[in-house]
């Protein structure tokens, strides 16, 4: 288990962390989400003790994990798979790792098997695409087959089969007991990667809780409707003040009404519907929306 107590870390005059408090439990995947700039990576050297709070506290288990000698039997994490030393073996960097945690090279031949990596085992790590090098971190975060895992943008770079794997792999770390906090900008993956979430927005926290319920936080709610007389629902509905978009499968999306109000417009004016379905926020809608003002450098129209 992870507990921060009202942590801030600032660089001069650039506050990047700022009374953060939250706990990340055991037995599920966080997800840790938050716009760039917004403080998750400085929170995760905090947590590895890379970086000394400002001010609060952070402990892994009940201990800072600066105190805990040989940390990869405690922690294992993954915040850069491109910094390891690129003129090594994938091994040499692993028995490295290895014999400076007290860790045995039956260990190092283990983690390259599971994360598939046995048959580049022996290949320099410069010659490694991004995919590989995250599976080599993914390795070592492993290593010490620790109760606690910190992951950073770990499914960058990773083939669709990869990402399958990723995603299996954290499910079964959390299922095995471990606290599995990852922190990515795909909120897409994290729809089905994380069963918990943490975002934060300027160094503060903006929510934690369940996947859902943050989703439901979202305020855009639109309505699948499947019919035979698109044109004539059309004008209903935007009549009525709703719009309806017209996609690609042959559905059509209405916003504007709620899902009661579109079935008794239709049933009032005689039309049929072969589907009627509420549609919640996506995770990336609601924490677009969340989020907009905690964007450090926008562009665009947020919408």
């Amino acid at each position: 288990m992870i507990d921060i107590h009202e942590l801030t870390k600032r660089y001069g005059a650039k506050t990047a962390v700022n009374g953060l408090s939250l706990t990340v439990r055991p037995g599920r995947v966080t997800g840790f989400l938050g716009p760039n700039g917004a403080g998750k990576s400085t929170t995760l050297r905090l947590i590895l003790g890379l970086h000394t709070p400002s001010a609060g506290t952070v402990t892994v288990d009940g201990r800072p994990f600066r105190d805990r000698p040989r940390g990869l039997r405690h922690v294992g994490a993954l915040l850069d798979a491109h910094d390891v030393h690129g003129g090594r073996s994938a091994r040499a960097h692993l028995s490295a790792l290895a014999h400076g945690n007290g860790l045995g090279g039956r260990r190092v031949a283990q983690v390259l098997e599971e994360v598939g990596l046995t048959d580049a085992a022996r290949r320099r790590i410069g010659g490694f695409s991004l995919g590989m090098k995250q599976r080599l971190g993914i390795a070592a975060a492993l290593l010490g087959d620790p109760p606690v895992l910190l992951f950073d943008e770990p499914l960058n770079g990773l083939d669709p089969e990869g990402v399958l794997w990723v995603r299996g792999l954290f499910a079964r770390l959390a299922a095995e007991g471990r606290t599995v906090l990852v922190s990515s900008h795909l909120m897409r993956e994290m729809e089905h990667t994380a069963e918990e979430l943490v975002v934060i927005g300027r160094g503060e926290l903006i929510a934690a809780e369940s996947l859902a319920a943050f989703s439901a936080r979202g305020t855009r709610r639109t309505v699948t409707v499947r019919t035979p007389d698109t044109a004539a629902l059309a004008a209903v509905l935007t009549a009525e003040g709703g719009e309806l978009r017209t996609e690609a499968d042959g559905s059509c999306t209405v916003t504007g009404l709620a899902a009661d109000r579109v079935g008794a417009l239709a049933h009032r004016h005689r039309l049929m519907l072969h589907e009627l379905t509420p549609q919640a926020s996506s995770l990336e809608e609601a924490f677009m929306e969340l989020t907009a003002d905690s964007v450090e450098y926008g562009s665009g129209d947020r919408r």
